[in-house]
């Protein structure tokens, strides 16, 4: 039963939140979700009551009786939850506030993941990364501190995007790299990939 009731506090908030999307005014989706809702327990007391007289007849009258009293005592109950979740009706928005009370706790939720995914990169992944390589630009990227780096980039043999991970303002097309020794020189870098402004496949940092 319970992944019923989960399935149905899903189903119900899901409601809420289509019929909100579409306008429909808070107490309205109420009074729509609370009709269904008494309208299902209606069916169940429908079920209930026909189970009146249907006691086995092996069993004896007074198994009788008690199956009897028991078709009542919860058809009653039954009837009393219908007009609960009737009652519930009149424009007073509870599954509003409770959608409303959901969102919050799931951005709430959210908001910590995001806490404790800061913490683990900065703490785990970025003391792990070499300068001036794609690993660490990633890294800084993610707790939002790449502002500083430069945003040329290029297309590499496999056809990859790479952006340089050089610092902003480093570019010096006059600054020729000697190319087998590994450093940038004046242009722009990202691993093994040394380039200028002016190839085809290249993306200058002005135009970022």
């Amino acid at each position: 039963m319970s992944r019923y009731q989960t399935a149905g506090i899903n189903a119900r908030l899901r409601l809420f939140a289509l019929l909100a999307a579409q306008g429909v005014p808070a107490s309205e989706a109420d009074d729509l979700v609370a009709a269904l809702e008494a309208g299902a327990v209606a069916g169940a007391q429908c079920e209930v009551v026909e189970l009146g007289g249907m006691a086995p007849a092996s069993r004896g009258p007074l198994f009788a009786d008690g199956w009897d009293d028991g078709v009542t005592a919860v058809s009653e109950a039954l009837v009393g939850i219908a007009d609960r979740d009737w009652a519930r009706r009149g424009g007073r928005s509870a599954g509003a506030a409770e959608l409303a009370v959901h969102i919050a706790d799931v951005r709430q939720r959210e908001r910590a993941a995001l806490v404790r995914l800061e913490a683990f990169v900065r703490g785990s992944v970025l003391p792990r990364t070499h300068p001036n390589t794609s690993a660490r630009r990633r890294a800084l990227e993610a707790l939002g501190e790449a502002g500083g780096l430069c945003t040329a980039r290029t297309r590499n043999a496999d056809g990859d995007v790479v952006v340089c991970t050089l610092d902003a303002g480093h570019y010096d097309p006059d600054d020729k790299p000697p190319f087998k020794g590994g450093e940038p020189g004046g242009w722009h870098k990202a691993g093994a990939t040394i380039w200028n402004d002016l190839g085809a496949a290249c993306i200058p940092h002005e135009a970022i």
